[in-house]
C-alpha cells in the first residue's frame, strides 16, 4: 500500500510536514511517516513506495540503541498500543506509525558533520569555515574532519529552505545552557551511531537532529538516523573528492540537480526509474543496518 497523504476518520490531525502526517491523541501524539519526499526542502508529487516503512524502522532502531544517551519521545510502533479511534485505521498505519509522547520542538535543526559535504562544502569553499567553526585549508569534497562538527541551522517552514547558523546564534535562540547540553547530545549519538554503522560497511557522513522540550525533561524527538536526514555511504566505494554514492536521497538530489529546475515548487515529474532507483536505496540502507527488510 502506498499512503502519500492521510485524513484518518475520528483523529484529530495536528499537523502536516515534507513526510508525517501528525495527529492529537490527547496525551500522545500519533505520527503516521508516509511516502512522501522532499529534495531541497520541495516535496516531490511521486511518492516513493515502502518509504514511509523504511523511515519508521531505522528510526525505532536508532531511537532503542541510543536511549542510554538520551531519552527520547518514541513509546510504541505497535498498532496494539493505540486507543481504539486509531486502531480502526491499523492496515494504513501498521509498520509505518510511531506513538510518541508530546514534546515542545526546539526552533533549531541539529546537524552534525563528520565529512565535509552538501551544504557544509558549499560554505566551506566560499569562507573556509562551516557555521562558523573554521577548517583546515585544502580540504576536498568528502573528506573526513578529525573531529565531528556540530552545525545546527534554523527550521524553516515548509517550502522555504534552512540557513546553517553558528553555535552562538543558536545559543541566542534557545540559551546558551540548552545549546550547550544538545550539543554534546548530538555529538554522543552520532558519535553512537558512526561506530554502529561502520561494522555494517556503512558511513555516515553527517545527520540532522531534532529535539524537544517535555515541561523541563529534553527528548530526542521526530526521526533518528535516516536516509532522509542522514547520508549513507557505502565504505567500501568511498573515496574523497567526489560525490560518494549513497543509500539516501542523495540519488535523487543529484537526478534533480542535472534539471533545468530552481528548486521551488512545483516539482519537476520523477521518472519511474529514478522512483524505482531511490526505493532500492532506501530498502538497502534498512537491510544493512537492521538486517531487516519490509
Amino acid at each position: 500500500m502506498i499512503v502519500q497523504e492521510t485524513g484518518l476518520a475520528g483523529l484529530k490531525l495536528k499537523g502536516r510536514g515534507k513526510v508525517r502526517d501528525i495527529y492529537d491523541l490527547g496525551d500522545k501524539l500519533l505520527i503516521l511517516t508516509t511516502d512522501r519526499i522532499s529534495a531541497y526542502d520541495v516535496v516531490m508529487a511521486e511518492p516513493i513506495p515502502d518509504k514511509g516503512k523504511v523511515l519508521t524502522a531505522i528510526s525505532a532502531f536508532w531511537f532503542d540503541r541510543t536511549r542510554d544517551l538520551v531519552e527520547n519521545h518514541l513509546l510504541s510502533t505497535s498498532t496494539e498500543d493505540l486507543p481504539s479511534e486509531a486502531k480502526v485505521h491499523q492496515e494504513v498505519l501498521a509498520g509505518r506509525m510511531m506513538l510518541v509522547a508530546k514534546a515542545e520542538p526546539l526552533p533549531v535543526e541539529c546537524i552534525v558533520r563528520g565529512y565535509l559535504v552538501g551544504s557544509g562544502y558549499n560554505d566551506y569553499l566560499a569562507t573556509g569555515a562551516v557555521s562558523g567553526i573554521k577548517l583546515p585549508a585544502g580540504l576536498k569534497e568528502a573528506d573526513r574532519l578529525e573531529e565531528p562538527i556540530f552545525t545546527p541551522s534554523t527550521k524553516a517552514e515548509l517550502g522555504e529552505h534552512d540557513e546553517n547558523i553558528s553555535f552562538e546564534t543558536m545559543a541566542r535562540t534557545i540559551g546558551s545552557g540548552l545549546a550547550a547540553r544538545v550539543k554534546e547530545l548530538s555529538l554522543a549519538v552520532y558519535g553512537r551511531a558512526r561506530d554502529l554503522a561502520a561494522t555494517k560497511g556503512i558511513i555516515i557522513a553527517d545527520t540532522k537532529f531534532e529535539f524537544g522540550l517535555a515541561g523541563d525533561k529534553l527528548l530526542f524527538i521526530d526521526e533518528a538516523l535516516t536516509p532522509d536526514s542522514s547520508r549513507f555511504w557505502p565504505a567500501d566505494q568511498y573515496r574523497p573528492g567526489r560525490s560518494q554514492p549513497s543509500f539516501d536521497k542523495q540519488y535523487l538530489r543529484d537526478y534533480l540537480s542535472g534539471l533545468d529546475w530552481n528548486k521551488t515548487p512545483p516539482p519537476p515529474k520523477l521518472p519511474q526509474e529514478v522512483i524505482d532507483k531511490t526505493r532500492a536505496k532506501y530498502l538497502e540502507a534498512l537491510e544493512r543496518l537492521t538486517g531487516k527488510s519490509i
